[in-house]
């Protein structure tokens, strides 16, 4: 069993969450979300939001809270072999109040299938709240070009 090595980004200025399932390997070293290099959830979003895409981890906090986004997983620990999210088994949900208690969150959104299935699994009926799915930006997701991920996400800039 892993548990979630990091905590959750937010703060009273956010107006959107964006959950993913759980962090990669990558990620777990880097101890920061969508550290695998391959991942294009930082071009992605810097491309909705017309701005450079950050590199460093203070830079992509700073982007993050520029831009009024909540980042966090939908998974606390679970058994996971390596990054593959269709290895993932036992899971334990996180606790999504203390971002939903602080912030005024508008609208969930979910990065992949495992993210919305876990979120409509356990979540969910928890916070009494949809969450919109957008397609995975991991390199797994071979099929969408940054360009139609761009297109898909912008929906998160309509906010």
């Amino acid at each position: 069993m892993i548990t979630h090595p990091f905590p959750p980004l937010y703060d009273e200025n956010s107006k959107i969450l964006i959950l993913g399932s759980f962090p990669s390997v990558k990620s777990r070293e880097q101890n920061f979300f969508y550290g695998h290099p391959q991942n294009r959830f930082w071009r992605v979003t810097a491309a909705v939001f017309g701005c450079a895409v950050p590199e460093t981890v203070e830079e992509k906090k700073a982007f993050l809270r520029q831009n009024h986004i909540a980042l966090w997983d939908v998974i606390a620990s679970c058994e996971i072999t390596g990054s593959s999210d269709s290895s993932i088994k036992n899971v334990v949900p996180n606790d999504l109040s203390p971002i939903l208690d602080t912030a005024d969150i508008k609208q969930i959104f979910v990065n992949g299938r495992i993210a919305q299935k876990v979120y409509d699994k356990y979540t969910k009926r928890l916070t009494n709240r949809p969450a919109v799915y957008l397609p995975s930006t991991s390199p797994a997701n071979a099929a969408w070009t940054v360009e139609k991920l761009t297109e898909q996400w912008s929906r998160i800039a309509l906010l």
